[in-house]
């Protein structure tokens, strides 16, 4: 009795040990033709080394949707909800109809259940870094509210990168920079930080959120249980500013939209390279899995001034042709089965399928019973890890509402 005890208990610890580390990346504003993998070889204006790499050892996703723009996806993606069952706006952060107790706010209804909540019902340690855009009216619609332990993040749809100021408070500028669960104090720039003046002691804002995902990896130990870290890069958003090394790499294009485009999809991918290369240093390569894609299409509005380029999709980020809805998109890392490393998917995944999907790797059934007691819409995304994972051929998902 005790022996078989004994071999019960061995065997659900290997269980919990052997649930993967989850890093999900989210893009802003990430053309489809500013990918190093949809370009010809050798393309000089596009520098992507680590996304190739990744999508080389991964899958690429070739018919990956999101919504048209930021916050509906964003809201899509933490709920689990296509965005016309969740948020279809986008509504600066602070909104609120005092009328609705339950909806009435920007982004997701307070009764509906994080992604991180149900991730966390797996024993995770779940992280989120980056841009947030997916409410802050109330503590609940706060990434600590939503589920992630540890957090920096800012909630609007953009600041500036150099000093964390964005629009509001009657026109003021205001910081917008968050941990946890109070203002990031201190680890906000001076005012005197901008893209002309790049002193030594100003941290560019991708910078701050790259080095927290680096030492939520580089501080785990395998004894502590497994990672679930979002990462929401500011870039390729604008306002388009970037270290000015970067700017210098790409001094050959003589377009400075375009220039300041290409930099900083260098900059995430150099960023992405040396996360990577740490959890491989550190032996959790093999059981990472790493998802990536883009919030919605690049912008190509104003005449091409907010830098990307969408080719050969017709359309870009606020429309519904393909080039605003079909982003680019991957999945990487060891705990993917080796028989469909370095492959290329074509069935339909949405951004709201992670939600369950991720449940699912993690050991959880994403159930949402707190939103079904408010009389909320239920939970759309797919389970598409038997797709990704080769058990079927053929992705569950068939036809994508999309909205107006």
């Amino acid at each position: 009795m005790r022996s078989a005890l004994g071999l019960l208990l061995t065997a659900i610890g290997c269980q919990a040990s052997d649930k993967p580390h989850l890093l999900y990346i989210l893009v802003d504003d990430y053309g489809w033709a500013d990918a190093g993998w949809h370009r010809p070889e050798g393309y000089k204006e596009i520098q992507t080394p680590t996304f190739d790499k990744l999508i080389e050892e991964g899958i690429e996703l070739d018919r990956h949707y999101v919504f048209k723009f930021c916050s509906p996806t964003r809201s899509a993606v933490q709920s689990g909800r296509n965005p016309i069952h969740v948020n279809v706006l986008n509504l600066d952060p602070d909104y609120l109809n005092p009328n609705d107790p339950v909806s009435g706010y920007s982004a997701v209804p307070r009764n509906m259940t994080g992604m991180a909540e149900q991730i966390k019902k797996a024993s995770y340690t779940t992280h989120m870094y980056g841009k947030w855009d997916a409410g802050m009216a109330t503590p609940q619609h706060t990434p600590n509210g939503r589920g992630y332990d540890n957090s920096l993040f800012y909630f609007h749809h953009e600041n500036d990168y150099w000093t964390s100021l964005v629009s509001g408070c009657n026109g003021t500028r205001i910081v917008d920079l968050y941990g946890d669960k109070s203002p990031a104090y201190g680890l906000n720039n001076s005012r005197t930080c901008s893209q002309q003046q790049q002193q030594e002691n100003c941290t560019y804002e991708d910078t701050l959120f790259a080095s927290r995902v680096m030492k939520a990896v580089d501080t785990w130990k395998e004894e502590d249980p497994p990672l679930f870290i979002f990462w929401a890069p500011h870039i390729v958003h604008e306002p388009l500013q970037v270290p000015q090394p970067y700017v210098d790499k790409f001094a050959f294009i003589n377009d400075p939209p375009r220039q300041m485009y290409h930099a900083m999809v260098n900059f995430i991918d150099t960023a992405v390279g040396n996360v990577t290369d740490l959890l491989r240093q550190k032996g959790m390569w093999n059981n990472t899995l790493l998802v990536l894609h883009a919030d919605n299409g690049g912008p190509i509005y104003r005449s091409g001034s907010a830098g990307a380029n969408n080719y050969p999709l017709k359309g870009g980020k606020m429309s519904n042709w393909e080039g605003g809805i079909r982003v680019n998109a991957f999945v990487s890392g060891g705990y993917l089965p080796e028989q469909v490393r370095g492959t290329k998917k074509e069935g339909y995944i949405c951004g709201w399928d992670w939600y369950t999907t991720l449940s699912h790797v993690a050991g959880v059934t994403p159930v949402d019973e707190k939103a079904a007691l408010a009389h909320l819409p239920d939970i759309d995304g797919m389970n598409m890890w038997p797709y990704l994972s080769g058990q079927t051929d053929t992705s569950p998902r068939t036809q994508i509402p999309i909205g107006d």
